[in-house]
């Protein structure tokens, strides 16, 4: 095959040729010329070389497969070759879908006659062009298909792009669809999220009086119980329901916001349902673009739970910091009450006193034993004391407390017990902490009420589900104290708990009472809580876990065990204080026990080295220097295995008592005779003198 491409002339040099578009490269139109004589070849490649790019083919065949290569504006075809003729390749051109519209001009040396021509044009050809070729009539009839071509391409190039475009438009307008659908999601959970959240989104004028948003997002109805239309209505409502006590404060913070640009406060706002919220209400000054003041942008956030929280927390550590304080006063004070009221039990059971004698000694007695309530008082408050939990019969309890404020109420205020006689569950706790308790609500609600009224005593069953506050899920009894007194304001309810807080008059309250109450509520497993409402009276409520159920026979041995008698035994007592130690060895001996004192562990050990058997029971303090009363017993036993012991201690909690033996009893100072022959029969296996009745039971056993 040959062939030539001679360099061609861009086809912005035919007249009429548009360019093609930017970012698509030029396509240079092709002219096929097919003869079998080389002369005729160059000639028209001369004529036509500065037209098109010329492809030249000396035969059909060859011209067949340089079609199957590209496109051609125009066919310049030979009618006489030899082998396949003009009219025989034109016939094959014409039946293949891929070539059938490219025009065809036969070049011809002969047969002009009609009946040739009509042949020719029969076989798909557009034109003739008669050799001699007049360069002139060659060169504007493949011009025109030449241009013809560019002007196809160019319309097709167009529609392709036109088709792009369009394409980039759809798809630009689906991303555009997605992010304004994403955008209008990313709203709605914005909004959704805002509207969960205690917070309010607000705009507000510059100039506003009285102040009332213009603008709100969250949910304004769950935060303050009012609509949106309503506050509009109302522009005064804000400053209505704000707290009296912080009116003052946050009116000039609001009258300083325009010139410093902020304003961050935080105050109690009075909600639709009466009640009261704390709410943080912060706002910066919005500017336009030349720098002028606008609008300001802000937010109103229920802060309630946290100063809640923040509340509880101070309230927390206060009793923390009272508690370690106590616990240590405790353990000093308890000790000097101990030898005191140690001392007078020996004075009143070993001398005979006359009847004035013996009303001093009882008035001492009972100074020592208001200490010790004093100590008690405080320690419930700080929720160490150490409680003796039993069963409580609701309504024997109500009798008893009624009895100790016969003489305290006056004429004018009556108790109305409202307890039932049946179904009422027995309550598990001290019960002389809890009368204590009872006394100090009583008397708070006789003290509300100056001018008389009746203080309504409740006892009821309830049970707790799981999600109820400070409460564990189970069956409480609650006993609820209403009187119709004077209330307390919203902003002393949330202190009459703390330690040393009083509504009373200097002189009329030590502030413990409620604190006391609260104390001993939570160490008991309960809760305290109180409502009030200034002019109409306040409600006080213990709730206390119910006592489980115990067998007849279990009470009646806790009942022996407290009257027991025990036999005289050879006793070790231990205790550095000399004042205790000497009392509560009189307090043995007087039982009939024979006694042998020591002032510390070192003295414990060296008696029993020297005579294991000098002693049948081992009583030792429990806080002495160097080494403490459960060491001592430890190393003790190491020299007589088995030893019985019991620790006596002035600390608060004493059943806590660290690395102490499972065996071994704790008695709190100060105690009585009577706790002390307890604690001694139960831990000397055999100590203990039957009574008539168990020595029957005994017999009829056997």
């Amino acid at each position: 095959m040959a062939e030539r491409t001679p360099k061609a002339k861009p086809a912005a040099a035919v007249p009429g040729l548009a360019l093609p578009a930017a970012g698509e490269p030029a396509e240079t139109p092709r002219v096929l010329v097919v003869d079998d004589d080389e002369r005729n070849l160059l000639a028209v490649r001369t004529v036509l070389e500065d037209v098109a790019e010329i492809v030249e083919a000396r035969s059909g065949e060859e011209a067949l497969r340089h079609l199957l290569k590209g496109e051609f504006a125009v066919i310049l075809l030979d009618v006489y070759m030899p082998g396949m003729d003009g009219y025989e390749t034109a016939q094959i051109i014409r039946n293949r879908d891929q070539t059938k519209r490219i025009p065809i001009v036969f070049l011809s040396a002969v047969n002009k006659e009609t009946e040739h021509l009509m042949r020719g044009y029969s076989m798909g050809a557009v034109d003739y062009v008669f050799k001699p070729v007049d360069p002139i009539v060659l060169r504007s009839k493949v011009a025109v298909f030449v241009d013809l071509f560019a002007m196809t391409k160019e319309i097709q190039r167009k529609a392709r792009q036109e088709q792009a475009l369009l394409d980039a438009n759809l798809r630009a307008n689906a991303e555009r669809l997605r992010a304004e659908q994403e955008l209008r999601r990313a709203e709605q959970r914005q909004a959704a999220i805002i509207q969960s959240l205690p917070i309010i989104l607000y705009l507000e004028p510059l100039e506003c009086e009285p102040r009332w948003p213009a603008f709100i997002s969250g949910d304004l109805v769950a935060m303050t119980g009012y609509e949106y239309a309503f506050v509009a209505e109302h522009p005064t409502l804000w400053a209505e329901r704000l707290h009296e006590e912080d009116r003052d404060r946050v009116l000039a913070a609001l009258a300083t916001r325009k010139a410093s640009g902020r304003f961050s406060v935080e105050y109690r706002w009075q909600c639709a349902d009466g009640s009261w919220k704390h709410f943080h209400d912060q706002a910066v000054l919005l500017r336009d673009g030349g720098g002028q003041p606008v609008e300001f942008a802000g937010t109103l956030t229920d802060v309630t739970e946290r100063r809640s929280l923040e509340s509880e927390l101070v309230q927390a550590r206060k009793m923390d910091a009272i508690g370690k304080l106590t616990g240590g006063i405790a353990h000093d004070f308890n000790n000097l009450l101990a030898a005191v009221l140690g001392g007078l039990t020996l004075i009143e059971r070993k001398v005979p006193l006359a009847e004035d004698q013996a009303r001093i000694l009882t008035m001492t007695r009972r100074a020592a034993e208001q200490g010790s309530d004093l100590v008690g008082r405080l320690l419930a408050f700080a929720r160490r004391q150490q409680l003796a939990p039993a069963a409580i019969e609701i309504t024997a309890l109500s009798g008893a407390v009624s009895d100790l404020l016969a003489h305290t109420l006056g004429g004018l205020v009556a108790l109305d017990w409202r307890v039932a006689e049946k179904g009422l569950w027995s309550a598990f706790a001290d019960q002389s902490q809890l009368e204590l308790a009872l006394m100090n609500l009583i008397i708070n609600a006789r003290d509300a009420m100056p001018d008389g009224g009746t203080i309504a005593i409740e006892a009821a069953n309830r049970t707790v589900g799981s999600g109820t506050d400070g409460l564990t899920p189970g069956d409480y009894v609650v006993l609820t104290v209403t009187d119709t007194g004077c209330g307390i304001s919203p902003a002393m309810l949330e202190q009459v708990m703390e330690p040393f807080f009083t509504t009373k008059e200097v002189g009329k309250g030590t502030g413990l009472g409620l604190s006391m109450v609260y104390g001993f509520a939570k160490q008991s497993g309960g809760a305290f809580r109180i409502e009030s409402q200034v002019g109409t009276g306040t409600r006080a409520q213990i709730w206390l876990p119910r006592a489980p159920q115990v067998a007849p026979e279990q009470n009646d041995t806790a009942d022996r065990r407290r009257t027991a008698r025990v036999r005289p035994l050879r006793v070790l007592l231990v205790d550095d204080h000399d004042g205790v130690r000497t009392t509560t060895a009189a307090l043995l001996r007087d039982l009939g026990h024979n006694v042998v004192e020591a002032t510390d562990g070192a003295g414990v050990l060296s008696l029993l080295r020297a005579d294991p058997d000098c002693c049948e029971l081992l009583i030792s303090d429990y806080a002495m220097p160097h080494v403490s009363g459960a060491e001592v017993i430890r190393q003790a036993r190491a020299v007589k295995p088995g030893l019985p012991a019991i620790i006596i201690t002035g600390y608060a909690d004493a059943q806590s008592i660290s690395r102490r033996p499972e065996d071994v009893l704790v008695l709190a100072k100060p105690f009585t005779a009577d706790q002390l022959t307890g604690a001694i029969a139960a831990s000397v296996p055999n100590a203990r003198i039957k009574d008539e009745v168990e020595l029957k039971l005994a017999s009829a056993g056997a």
